[in-house]
């Protein structure tokens, strides 16, 4: 019966050290007051030239990817 007991309980104290280690690493990580350089850079639309796709317009073709035929 305490044995019982025993293991339950060291079950459920396992499974709370799990959780809060899961929580811990994936966390975010904090955030500085200092600019970064990926903060001051410029983003990736910039540099490409063109906007981000939308999603629920039409298909446009581009030669960066051929299609496969």
């Amino acid at each position: 019966m305490v044995s019982t007991l025993l293991v339950i309980g060291g079950v459920l104290v396992g499974l709370l050290l799990l959780l809060a280690l899961i929580v811990h690493l994936s966390a975010r990580p904090v955030t500085t007051s200092r600019p970064t350089t990926a903060s001051t850079s410029r983003p990736w639309v910039a540099d490409v030239g063109r906007p981000h796709p939308d999603a629920w317009s039409e298909p446009t073709t581009t030669s960066e990817i051929p299609a496969i035929r």
